[in-house]
């Protein structure tokens, strides 16, 4: 068995001030039997609008955000998912929103690129939201072998998927991994249930870290990070304000569950047809 910690929080449009927050809450955990962290959807930048994210956007490998997690993962030789980055692409106009995986030496093992973007209008309400303008979307799955097992990542909006955690089932996925800024309209119906849905289909742990509150562009988001077991419980949970929690990843107990409800097999009865 091995824990796992999540981390939680509202962050602003000033991007070392945001680092300085993240920056107590690793050196906090060091101190703990931690393996893993996970950073919330945007932790080192929430601008009052998307095109801010262009400014501060870093190449692959550069940049003040990436050294930063780069450098405390080593320093506290600790796996970081780093939450999402804003990345260039051959586009000026468009950045990728990305989770990079780093190791406990603070090399850079795995990428993700955000594949569903989230163009909506509220119902009910004046909130909108369309990150295809800013953002360019991505088109592979990312599943990664880590110290809590094999990790599979998804970001926020990509929750109401199931596809791509089916995607990821075919590869033996253990722990999906989901930083998060889910609005507080939307997510105080809609969240607990889809985290809790998506860790019972697919036999898995389910972690995610999100973004809480008010922020500088006027919209507020859910908080209620949580560690979701294969059987839909919740471990571990922080409702709102900035904070972290903790939970054990029991892989053992895991494969004993897969072995005696082996739903994950029965998915080859629709396969055949």
């Amino acid at each position: 068995m091995t824990n796992v910690v999540s981390i939680q929080l509202t962050s602003g449009p000033n991007v070392q001030a945001n680092l300085l927050v993240v920056s107590k809450y690793l050196k906090e955990i060091s101190q703990k039997k931690t393996k893993l962290v996970v950073l919330p959807e945007n932790f080192a930048l929430m601008p009052e609008h998307d095109a801010e994210y262009l400014v501060h956007a870093e190449t692959e490998g550069e940049g003040p955000i990436q050294e930063f997690v780069s450098e405390h993962a080593k320093k506290y030789k600790l796996w970081i998912i780093a939450g999402t980055i804003p990345i260039k692409t051959n586009d000026p106009k468009k950045v990728t929103s990305t989770t990079f995986v780093y190791n406990d030496s603070g090399e850079i093992v795995s990428r993700y690129d955000k594949i569903h973007l989230f163009d909506v209008e509220l119902p009910n309400s004046e909130e909108s939201y369309n990150e295809s303008e800013v953002f360019s979307h991505g088109n592979q799955i990312q599943v990664i072998d880590t110290p809590i097992g094999v990790v599979g990542i998804a970001i926020c909006y990509d929750l109401r998927f199931p596809e791509i955690f089916r995607l990821q089932h075919k590869h033996n996925v253990q722990v999906i991994v989901l930083p998060a800024a889910f609005t507080e309209q939307t997510g105080k119906v809609h969240w607990e249930t889809l985290v809790k849905a998506r860790a019972i289909e697919n036999l898995c742990y389910v972690v995610t870290a999100c973004q809480d509150g008010y922020h500088i562009s006027g919209t507020r988001k859910h908080g209620n990070s949580m560690i979701v077991n294969p059987w839909g419980q919740i471990m571990s949970r922080i409702n709102s304000g900035d904070g972290y929690i903790e939970s054990e990843i029991n892989l053992k107990q895991l494969e004993t569950i897969r072995e005696k409800f082996p739903v994950l097999e029965h998915i080859n009865l629709l396969e055949k047809k």
